[in-house]
């Protein structure tokens, strides 16, 4: 792979050239610091620019101009990155040596509508189209409880720090989304078009002089502008004690959800010996927990662990009868143990870094999982996939141990299921 950055004054744009695909992947990243209460109206938000445009004024047109693209695909999503809420607009489109001349120009052109021209009439959006997102966001509020293992999280997270973005909701709040109406949605949409931040990325068999005209004709922003929030969200304070917390729930199976907070890790800890940690603590069938909680115990049905490095923490999920949790907690401590003391193997070690290169090979076979190691480049400044593979070979037992020692156990929120036991 080939990469280019261009700084385009408004945004950066990256360039990803590879033969490995038949399509040309185009990502549109909008940045911007998360605030709590405009969760809802953003993803209110980009569920409208799906709905329609000026040019396309019904959710059929749009999806007959993309067929017309030979099957061109376009979507929208929130995420939240750290610090940061991102709004990302996906288009998918065969190379133009697979279709015709000109097919890709056309197609970002039809993305630069879909996001720059939205259905607006005197500064209001559509209020019949704002009533079904509006509904259907209601209904993705309401269901949360009806994935557990989501649920518990966002409980978990919501005790541990109800003030700090871990805790935030991202799919919305019913209160906020009373209060959206035509206008201030298309008010909030002005101030996302003119202030957040933006990177597009494109990758596919493509040379830099077509595409970076192309880019320049359909995206232009008027401010040039720079991030000033760190993403990774630092400074966590921990617990001397930890929290423990519960609700019940009518389900036949309880959660665990824990968060573990990562003090003082190095940059190299985050990104090299945390993973190889996480793989062998509860990263997968040959980690600790999956072995000691499961196999050796049979005290639940499901375990493993992920960190997430931009909000420095590593957390725990399991599913489990209500009766044992308490004795799953203490092997989950003993396992957490082990690993400070160094109490595994070399070929556990090698086994972890065989399932991470699997993982990179995986990564080189998806555009959007590229793009994602990509972006965390440009955010974090980590390393591209193949100095990622070189030297996570190198991360010695020594560093695992090191970090193994700055992960503390700090909230457990246990969502406790009164069907369990026969009930």
């Amino acid at each position: 792979m080939e990469y280019l950055k261009k700084d385009l004054g408004s945004y950066n744009l990256h360039i990803i050239k590879t033969n490995k695909f038949k399509t040309i992947t185009v990502r549109v990243v909008f940045h911007s610091p998360i605030i709590k209460e405009e969760i809802t109206m953003r993803n209110v938000l980009c569920d409208m620019f799906l709905q329609s445009s000026k040019l396309y004024p019904t959710k059929k047109d749009l999806t007959i101009k993309a067929q017309d693209l030979y099957a061109a695909e376009i979507e929208a999503t929130n995420s939240r990155l750290g610090n940061y809420i991102t709004t990302n607009f996906y288009l998918t489109v065969l190379n133009d040596k697979y279709t015709e001349k000109n097919n890709f120009n056309k197609a970002v052109e039809f993305l630069s509508e879909v996001i720059f021209n939205p259905d607006v009439e005197n500064g209001n959006f559509q209020s019949t189209k704002l009533d079904i997102v509006k509904n259907n966001a209601e209904n993705s509020i309401n269901s949360l409880k009806e994935d557990p293992a989501d649920y518990a999280l966002v409980r978990m997270a919501e005790a541990f720090n109800k003030d700090c973005p871990i805790s935030y909701r991202m799919c919305g709040y019913l209160d906020d989304l009373e209060k959206i109406t035509t206008k201030n949605l298309y008010e909030y949409y002005t101030k996302f078009i003119n202030k957040d931040f933006v990177d597009i990325f494109v990758i596919g068999d493509v040379l830099e002089e077509d595409i970076i005209p192309i880019i320049k004709k359909h995206f232009k922003f008027k401010v040039v502008k720079r991030k000033k929030v760190p993403y990774i969200i630092n400074n966590l304070k921990v617990r001397n004690r930890r929290l423990f917390a519960k609700e019940t729930a009518d389900n036949s199976q309880s959660k665990l959800a824990i968060c573990n907070v990562l003090t003082g890790l190095t940059p190299y800890e985050r990104n090299y010996p945390l993973t190889l940690y996480n793989i062998i603590l509860g990263g997968g069938s040959d980690s600790k927990l999956f072995k000691n909680v499961r196999e050796k115990n049979s005290l639940c049905y499901t375990i493993h662990s992920v960190p997430n490095k931009l909000d420095n923490i590593l957390l725990i999920m399991a599913g489990i009868d209500k009766s044992n949790i308490k004795k799953a907690l203490d092997i989950i401590d003993k396992s957490m143990q082990e690993m400070r003391k160094g109490n595994f193997t070399d070929k556990d070690i090698l086994i972890a870094k065989e399932y991470f290169n699997t993982a990179m090979d995986d990564t080189l076979e998806s555009p959007s999982r590229i793009i994602d190691n990509y972006l965390m480049m440009e955010l974090l400044g980590t390393d591209s996939i193949e100095d990622k593979i070189a030297k996570m070979q190198i991360v010695t037992k020594k560093d695992i141990i090191k970090v193994a020692k700055k992960i503390k156990m700090d909230t457990v929120f246990s969502l406790e299921g009164i069907k369990d036991e026969g009930n």
